[in-house]
């Protein structure tokens, strides 16, 4: 790894208006490059909306969905990456040839089209299909991986992503705000965020909270600091479907610490200096280099089927109050 600026941004998308959100992903790439930064990251199905796809059929989702990487919305991001001189990552939904439609976020820099990642844990539709690999990759000089959100609850995809060389790892999101039996989680409601300029004290609490920020910080820097790298999270603000999302963007490095964070109540985009030595000297690198895989076989024995969900999720808690 060298030393590299990179960025994440957080905005409020439009449900299936992919014109518009392609607008917030140029503008915001373009301030992140007048800040410096070489990479910038956008939330999960930042280009076509997320959390309203719950609520849509079959025929309607292969509407929305559209190949990867010849389809618009890549061709879109390219022109993108070259007009503002960066490489950035987006997310949006993936009609396959076979038919298979995917959650997946695309990585494009000014020369063309570098990774995609399918989401491995996908459930905001019974239709959508899991993705079936990890995604690691060469650019700029550093190796990347990527991991939608749920992905990176399960400590064992960011281990794998880790020992497949992976130094910074992508990680965008859409999550926070929503039903859950943990202490001081839960919805948060759309009157906070459409009186946000009046209140933006009520605002702040909601979203940094237990509901949003307070969540994240039980375990997002774990990620990091565990492994040793760099965590890129990305989250959309405000409307999002049904629910309000809290933002909350950030870049964490391998010591578990927040180096550059959105604070904003609004769409926003923040960079950091990421550098070698922090990898090199973070604890956990000398945890990789502690482990025992001989001792590790337990963590690889299928799961009983009366045990698993029908999909893993992030929202685990909406799924099951939708469909108990």
């Amino acid at each position: 790894m060298r030393e590299i600026r990179i960025g994440t941004a957080q905005f409020e998308a439009r449900d299936a208006d992919k014109q518009y959100n392609l607008g917030r992903v140029r503008e915001l790439a373009r301030e992140a490059a007048s800040g410096g930064a070489e990479v910038v990251c956008f939330h999960e199905c930042c280009i076509t909306g997320y959390t309203f796809m719950e609520n849509l059929g079959r025929s309607e989702l292969e509407d929305l969905a559209e190949p990867v990487p010849d389809g618009p919305s890549v061709a879109a991001l390219l022109d993108v990456a070259r007009d503002c001189g960066l490489a950035l990552g987006a997310g949006l939904l993936e009609r396959r040839e076979d038919g298979g439609l995917y959650n997946t976020y695309a990585v494009v820099s000014p020369e063309g089209f570098v990774a995609k990642h399918s989401k491995l844990h996908p459930f905001i539709s019974e239709h959508l299909s899991p993705g079936g690999k990890y995604t690691v990759f060469p650019l700029l000089g550093c190796t990347f991986g990527v991991l939608i959100c749920y992905d990176n609850n399960l400590l064992e995809n960011v281990r794998v992503t880790t020992l497949m060389g992976a130094e910074i790892v992508l990680m965008p999101h859409v999550t926070g705000g929503t039903p859950s039996p943990m202490p001081g989680r839960g919805e948060i409601p759309r009157q906070v965020w459409e009186n946000r300029e009046r209140d933006p004290v009520a605002c702040r609490m909601e979203f940094n909270g237990p509901k949003g920020r307070g969540w994240l910080m039980h375990w997002l820097p774990t990620r990091a600091f565990e492994n040793g790298i760099y965590a890129v999270f990305s989250n959309p603000i405000g409307a999002d479907g049904e629910t309000t999302k809290p933002g909350n963007s950030m870049i964490i490095d391998p010591y578990g610490e927040i180096v550059a964070e959105c604070h904003a109540l609004r769409d926003e985009v923040v960079v950091a200096l990421c550098t070698p030595d922090k990898i090199e000297h973070s604890g956990g690198r000398r945890y990789i280099r502690a482990r025992r895989p001989e001792l590790y076989a337990k963590l690889v024995e299928p799961v009983p089927e009366h045990e698993k969900t029908r999909r893993s999720s992030a929202h685990a808690d909406v799924w099951w109050k939708k469909h108990r």
